[in-house]
């Protein structure tokens, strides 16, 4: 017997908050009764699971893809407002995989997309603090003094964001700009735009260019592709989760776009 939320997780339904939310608006079933109460534990094996009425699957397959976004395009499944999502972009991706974490609809640059619920629990809790590194090009060049205040921690909304690994790439003549890379470890809602702000070099383009241990700079914007057996790996060390049965290998790296 497991928690509700988990099982949901790991059918890759949604991520164990998002489950949680479908269960409190009353769209999981279990053998037919409603089920809002989140310490509710099933048998994935023979209890009937049910959101909105599809029958909920044990997942026999996990899928790693990785994802260079472009601009324009939003970090979910689907949008109300009827924008273009990232799932639009999987073109011949049959299992139910969704984003893990977010990035910026005016962002681009490297996302994770899985249905293996634990690997995504994890490298989303800032407990583990994966890595993410970002190029942010921004107006004007900041100093050292700016710098140090973005490395040391920037009170954004009230709350001081994590130190960081902050460094001012090299960049041509045009001193109306500058490209800064900033490796974060939480991953608060536009964190890397409000950090700019608030030393006054607001980010004019921004890409995530790794994610943990993952980097690929000849993904071309809008392309995606599996991760390799060994990526897996190095992704689930770097989020301190030991390797189960459910992860089938993915030896290529074909180019989707």
């Amino acid at each position: 017997m497991e928690r509700l939320q988990k099982i949901l997780s790991q059918a890759g339904i949604a991520s164990r908050r998002a489950s949680e939310q479908l269960m409190l608006d009353g769209r999981v079933t279990v053998n037919g009764v409603t089920v809002r109460e989140l310490g509710t534990k099933a048998d994935p094996a023979h209890d009937d699971i049910r959101v909105d009425g599809r029958r909920v699957k044990v997942v026999e397959r996990h899928r790693y893809l990785l994802l260079n976004k472009p601009r324009g395009y939003v970090t979910t499944r689907s949008d109300p407002q009827r924008r273009p999502t990232v799932i639009d972009l999987l073109r011949g991706v049959r299992e139910y995989v969704y984003p893990v974490g977010r990035l910026d609809f005016d962002s681009e640059g490297l996302l994770l997309l899985t249905n293996d619920g634990d690997l995504a629990a994890r490298l989303t809790h800032p407990r583990h603090g994966v890595a993410r590194v970002y190029e942010a090009r921004v107006l004007g060049v900041p100093d050292a003094h700016d710098l140090n205040r973005l490395g040391r921690g920037i009170v954004v909304d009230g709350r001081r964001t994590q130190s960081a690994d902050v460094r001012l790439l090299p960049h041509g003549r045009d001193a109306s700009e500058a490209t800064i890379a900033i490796t974060i470890r939480e991953g608060r809602n536009r964190q890397v735009r409000n950090m700019c702000d608030a030393i006054g070099h607001p980010v004019r383009h921004l890409k995530r260019v790794a994610i943990g241990p993952l980097r690929d700079a000849k993904l071309k914007v809008g392309q995606w592709r599996e991760l390799t057996d060994d990526e897996v790996d190095r992704l689930r060390k770097s989020a301190a989760l030991n390797h189960h049965k459910g992860h089938e290998g993915h030896k290529g790296k074909r180019l989707r776009s």
